[in-house]
């Protein structure tokens, strides 16, 4: 089987006979807002929203099943057609026998895509070149060339073809006939033009404006000679894309064929423009150019065509793109001993990138949701863009904490604009306990990495809807449609970003089940554990929840240090800080904290008083510990699991009859992974248990064939008073994949808890199992999980991208903050210096590039090395000893850019 294999140092890549591969698909994307995808043979779709789409939307089943395909068809004087990206019956046909196929390659890099295929019997190659330019436009350009490698000249009529769809991806199974009877097509001098009449929407169907356009010049600035817009004809009858009638048949092609001035209407439309015969002289390269996108108006498709419509256009937009999406990259990157790690990284480093831009839909796999990212996504996303794009992520940060509800929830989809928040895409009142975790998660970091504490002392609103007490209760709203939260006196709401900090997680640990760990309610981090909400409980983010509260109780100490002023929360969280306030309950009482917590919502149902009171840092920080502590040591305590076989682990769930999920059963071991994870993230665990947690798991969960740890075992059963999650084929998904988001944040767990190579081993066995492309089968990155035979499913939109740049970053580069201060602690192994014993990584820290570079000319191991000097900007610096590392007050760093040199040497 061919190989993918990396050119350069910059993460480009080639793969031989991609189109021999199933369901691969790489994004078309820019930042404008034009976000498509394409496969080896021009497949895939186009589209800027759900309401949007150029070409008709697909799902990954569709990739090598739909005919409607991007190509450039050649009528070859003397031979017939042929298509340049092997679109034809004939082509597919003779590619399933390895003596008969053409030769055929995709390269590609951030973020273009070029298909090269040639003749199998005649000297022609051809390529077609798509990407989506930087800048406002929100087009794709696609470049196509034409090589004579023979000695005769070729005659040929060449044809270029995008199917267009202008409209809702609701339309493909609702009312498609309908919609296309909304069809106002006409043909201009440089491509096909379409625009319907209205947007479909029986709640209230609505005018259009839209435009969605093809258009195309050969390389004399030549504008095509025609168009066939109607797809029906273009096909013929009988016909379809892989042998349309308008192709094979040169006298009814010039009978149908339309020019400049013909409309048609009520019809599904294609964009395929036939152009004058041309010539190619032998070695003789001829080109062609095509913009196609979706526009505001007719007149902005012009003047997008005006900027691209011609080669050179093209050549400086494509070598401009290439530029921008490096320059991308460059500011995170790593330099290890292994070249093929360190490209791939670059396909880790632009996923977030691309979960920014697509969110968590419209690519072939993520055919579900209408766009936008959900309030998990969110945060975890800013993970990435600390360590890549810091500039604007204070404010990105402060504008997000508005989705946060009084009562501890948050608003779960996010809009376009920032502030802009949505209740539910599904409007279902629901809660996912994980969502009140993140934000503190990202908080953290950023503070750490910046020593900005008066974040913490910024102002912000809060969301405010009909759902309420953690969505048991729905209020009747008296501002209908505002969805801020304002006083009992009718007055915008406003708090500190720390209050609404406190606020997430003391309702959390107070809203606990039977078993006094906090309520699953509609599910956490796993989504598809979503059918136990009356009686789950989350015993793996308890733990989670157990250390935001710990960190809290520091950082009011530092506060309170660094800043002259007062700590000020509202009244009402009095209610969540018992032992403060002086009425304390019992934390072993779980219908105790569960009426606490009542009483904070009634006190709260109409809204704040508006009064603030302030608070004595030391006094509050105590109460917050103790929360803490009381949480860990109870789950260390009561969740731990012994088997009779010696066995170790803790129990990470209960289920909705309030029965312990994990442990030795008839059926045989349950244990999930996620259970394990945040214990030892979050230092619940004892040194003990996490040695004996990774020792069981390594023996239940660890499947190297499917890329490391499975997310669980296998239960043998559909608990319906779990999660869907049991219902799918095991191995796949939700469960007992090799889940990679919950894998990575498994390995940051254990490099925190300095199991240093049992972390790396999970880091490296994801990293060869996405980059053996004869298992995986997916163009380079990380994907969402792999499935029984080692294909990687899911790609480029998951989390895990940016859980695993952090995790290089912070961890096995030990490149963190603390509170502003730089702290180098790294845990590399000696595989993974290389033969020059030095290692690189860069990365922003706080508002300014850095560069770190270690020495380590004695090639000595993790468990041999320390901290010895270390010199920034040339300059040899003082540091703190950290264990085996070193600490750089803020004050030591300059301002700009930041290089560091470390040496490493043997310890004492």
């Amino acid at each position: 089987m061919d190989t993918l294999h990396f050119v350069g140092d910059d993460g480009d890549f080639a793969l031989q006979h991609a189109d021999g591969t199933t369901g691969l698909y790489f994004p078309i994307a820019n930042e404008a807002g034009y976000l498509g995808a394409i496969d080896p043979r021009g497949g895939g779709d186009a589209k800027t929203d759900q309401n949007h789409f150029l070409m008709p939307p697909v799902s990954s089943v569709d990739l090598h099943n739909s005919r409607f395909v991007r190509t450039c068809w050649l009528d070859i004087e003397g031979y017939g057609p042929w298509s340049v990206t092997g679109a034809s019956h004939d082509q597919k046909a003779a590619g399933a026998m390895a003596e008969t196929r053409e030769e055929h390659t995709v390269s590609a890099g951030p973020l273009w895509h070029t298909i090269t295929r040639q003749h199998q019997k005649l000297p022609i190659t051809a390529e077609m070149t798509t990407f989506s330019p930087a800048g406002s436009h929100q087009v794709e350009l696609t470049r196509i060339t034409i090589t004579n490698d023979g000695d005769e000249a070729i005659q040929a009529v060449p044809t270029f073809v995008v199917p267009l769809y202008g409209r809702s991806a609701d339309s493909i199974r609702d009312h498609r006939h309908v919609t296309s009877l909304l069809h106002r097509a006409w043909v201009e001098e440089k491509g096909v033009f379409l625009s319907p009449t209205m947007s479909f929407d029986e709640r209230g169907h609505a005018k259009n404006t839209t435009v969605y356009a093809v258009m195309g010049a050969d390389d004399a600035g030549q504008a095509p000679l025609g168009a066939f817009p109607d797809l029906n004809a273009y096909i013929g009858e009988g016909g379809d894309f892989e042998a349309p009638r308008a192709i094979y048949d040169t006298t009814y092609a010039e009978d149908i064929l339309a020019t400049a001035g013909d409309v048609l209407s009520g019809c599904e439309v294609t964009g395929a423009l036939r152009f004058s015969s041309l010539s190619v002289a032998p070695s003789e390269t001829r080109s062609f150019v095509f913009v196609s996108g979706v526009f505001p108006d007719a007149e902005t498709a012009h003047a997008a065509a005006s900027v691209y419509l011609n080669v050179d256009a093209l050549e400086t937009a494509l070598t401009k793109n290439r530029a921008f999406w490096t320059s991308k990259l460059d500011v995170v990157a790593c330099s290890t001993g292994d070249r093929n790690f360190d490209c791939w990284m670059r396909w880790v480093a632009l996923q977030p990138i691309l979960r920014r831009l697509y969110g968590c839909s419209f690519l072939p796999h993520h055919d579900y949701g209408r766009g936008g990212r959900g309030w998990r996504d969110l945060w975890q996303d800013c993970l990435a863009l600390l360590l890549m794009e810091p500039a604007e992520v204070r404010d990105l940060l402060l504008s997000n904490l508005a989705g946060v509800r009084l009562d501890g929830t948050n608003a779960t989809i996010i809009g376009n604009d920032p502030g802009e928040f949505i209740a539910d895409r599904n409007n279902i009142s629901r809660v996912w306990m994980d969502h009140g975790a993140w934000p503190l998660v990202t908080v953290q970091l950023y503070v750490d990495r910046s020593g900005d504490t008066a974040f913490l002392l910024e102002d912000q609103r809060y969301f405010s809807d009909r759902q309420w007490a953690r969505a048991t209760e729905k209020l009747e709203l008296s501002t209908e449609g505002s969805t801020v939260l304002q006083t009992q006196d009718g007055r915008p709401y406003a708090g500190t970003v720390l209050e609404h900090l406190l606020v997430q997680n003391l309702s959390a640990f107070f809203n606990v089940g039977d078993h006094n760990t906090l309520r699953l309610e509609g599910a956490d981090w796993n989504d598809a554990l979503d059918m136990a909400a009356d009686g789950g409980e989350s015993v793996a983010f308890s733990g989670l929840y157990a250390a935001n509260l710990k960190w809290l109780s520091t950082v009011v100490l530092a506060l309170a240090e660094r800043h002259d002023t007062k700590i000020e929360i509202a009244e009402e969280l009095l209610h969540l800080l018992d032992r403060y306030s002086g009425a304390a309950v019992s934390y072993d009482d779980p219908a105790q904290k569960r009426a606490q917590l009542q009483r904070y919502f009634d006190t709260c149902r109409n809204g704040p008083s508006g009064t603030k009171v302030a608070v004595d840092a030391e006094k509050l920080s105590a109460d917050l510990a103790e929360k803490s502590d009381q949480l860990s040591l109870h789950i260390r305590n009561s969740e731990w699991i012994e088997t009779e076989h010696g066995g170790g682990w803790f129990n990470g769930y209960y289920d909705n009859a309030g029965r312990r999920v994990e442990g030795q059963f008839a059926s045989g071991v349950r244990m999930t992974l996620t259970g394990q994870v945040f214990q030892i993230m979050s230092d619940v665990a004892s040194d003990d248990q996490v040695d004996r947690m990774l020792e069981t798991a390594q023996k239940h969960l660890w499947d190297p064939s499917v890329g490391g740890y499975r997310l669980n075992t296998d239960f043998a059963e559909v608990k319906l008073d779990l999660g869907r999650c049991f219902g799918f084929a095991y191995g796949h998904k939700e469960n007992g994949a090799m889940f990679s988001h919950m894998a990575v944040m498994f390995a940051n767990a254990l490099y925190r808890r300095g199991r240093t190579r049992e972390a790396w081993r999970i880091m490296k066995t994801i990293y060869t199992s996405a980059n053996d492309f004869t298992r995986s089968r997916m163009y380079p990155g990380i994907p969402e999980y792999f499935d029984p035979e080692g294909r990687g499913l899911y790609s480029y939109l998951t989390g895990s991208a940016s859980w695993y740049l952090l995790t290089v970053i912070t961890l096995m580069f030990g490149v963190r903050g603390e509170l502003g201060d730089l702290v180098l602690q790294p845990q590399l192994l000696a595989e993974q210096w290389g033969p020059a014993s030095t290692v690189k990584t860069r990365a922003f820290f706080g508002n300014r590039p850095l560069t770190v570079e270690y020495h380590n000319p004695d090639a000595l191991d993790v468990d041999e090395y320390t901290v010895k000097k270390v010199h920034v900007n040339g300059i040899a610096t003082p540091f703190q000893s950290r264990g085996t590392g070193a600490q750089i007050a803020a004050g030591a760093l300059p301002e700009g850019e930041c290089h560091v040199s470390v040496e490493l040497g043997r310890r004492v």
